[in-house]
């Protein structure tokens, strides 16, 4: 059986805990235990200044925005990493800040190892054509590993992929019917 995951990550710097556009994070809500709000098609966190704030004095090196160029050569190396690990992937967005991957994988591969190796590979591409970043890494730590539990729910994750505002690099692959997903 397979799995489809919905993978993002924002670069450096760009998408801090507490903005005010929203965030997905361990944030305490209210007097109970800490949560992480990660469900596809759920809200994000909210704007919390303070949180923004101390995250923002911790930067080891300036915000990171990719080029048009850039996000080819990720485009390029997200496919590749796929095709090597024998995953698939059905969607890729690349923004200036951030990107998104529709992905299939085995069940038996965890979403951190999925998403651990598209960033590594692609920094790897990043580093032979561009200077390394003065904070020594392209990408945030860790990321957002949302399950998709269903045909539609794949299907919804890559029209939303699809549609990208400010994308600079876009790729959609075939989705064929296959019936039931893993749970």
């Amino acid at each position: 059986m397979t799995r489809f995951w919905l993978l993002t990550s924002t670069t450096y710097g760009t998408w801090l805990p507490g903005d005010s556009r929203g965030f997905v994070g361990t944030v305490k809500d209210g007097p109970g235990p800490k949560v992480r709000h990660n469900e596809f098609d759920t809200s994000y966190d909210e704007d919390m200044p303070e949180l923004r704030q101390a995250a923002q004095s911790q930067l080891k090196g300036k915000p990171i925005y990719l080029l048009k160029s850039q996000a080819d050569v990720v485009t390029g190396q997200f496919q590749e990493t796929a095709n090597y690990r024998r995953w698939e992937i059905h969607a890729i967005a690349v923004m200036p800040n951030h990107f998104h991957i529709v992905a299939e994988a085995n069940e038996d591969v965890h979403s951190t190892v999925l998403l651990r190796d598209f960033k590594s590979y692609a920094s790897r591409a990043l580093n032979r054509n561009w200077p390394k970043p003065q904070s020594g890494t392209w990408w945030t730590e860790g990321g957002s590993r949302r399950p998709l539990r269903s045909e539609e729910a794949a299907k919804a994750a890559i029209e939303y992929v699809r549609k990208q505002r400010g994308a600079l690099a876009v790729w959609i692959g075939e989705f064929p019917e296959r019936g039931a997903l893993a749970p």
